[in-house]
């Protein structure tokens, strides 16, 4: 099998921080959606200080559903996303992870942030050029994310150990295809000393 031939572009002049569906609903071991999420959480958070020391923009999602009829072919196949219910503990964000003043909580219903959402325009609005993504689940709400985040034509840099999945196998997989197809995977130990770097 043979792929095709990729390049690495890394982040551009004007970054942003995405922290995806780093929520309770996703990494609180009580929740029927949990993943092993505390390797992830601790470089997320590391992430989060680098890129507020350097004033870049910073945006955090969270799915969650108001009403009956939002995404509904979307819940019907996954029932337990009802579990995620806007206002309820497993939509907050996870406390080690406080979003602050100036940052950009928004509520999405499927799996990609920027599809019916304000993100996008507040990206542009900031003149972002390129995405930094972390944050759950790799294989669903991460890489929905990157896909789109290519598709709004931002190069996209995803921090492979700030990410975390259920399934482990489609962790790693989701991290080669992204790699290969949509932007740069690295880890959080080489992204903080760019980030840090003067």
């Amino acid at each position: 099998m043979s792929t095709l031939g990729h390049a690495s572009l890394g982040l551009g002049q004007t970054p942003a921080l995405l922290v995806i569906d780093a929520t309770l609903g996703f990494t609180d071991p009580a929740s029927p959606l949990a993943c092993p999420a505390d390797a992830a959480l601790q470089h997320i958070e590391q992430l989060l200080t680098a890129a507020r020391a350097r004033g870049w923009p910073i945006a955090f999602s969270s799915n969650a559903y108001a009403t009956p009829d939002e995404a509904s072919v979307f819940r019907a196949k996954l029932p337990v996303l009802n579990e995620l219910q806007a206002g309820g503990r497993w939509a907050e964000i996870h406390p080690r992870l406080t979003p602050r003043e100036g940052e950009l909580l928004l509520r999405k219903t499927v799996p990609s942030a920027f599809f019916d959402t304000p993100l996008r325009a507040w990206l542009a609005k900031r003149r972002v050029d390129s995405a930094l993504l972390c944050g759950i689940s790799t294989s669903g709400c991460v890489r929905a994310s990157a896909v789109d985040a290519l598709q709004c034509n931002l190069r996209v840099v995803v921090a492979g150990d700030a990410c975390a999945d259920r399934d482990a196998l489609a962790h790693d997989y989701n991290l080669r295809d992204l790699g290969l197809k949509t932007g740069d995977v690295l880890p959080t130990a080489t992204l903080l000393t760019w980030m840090n770097s003067p």
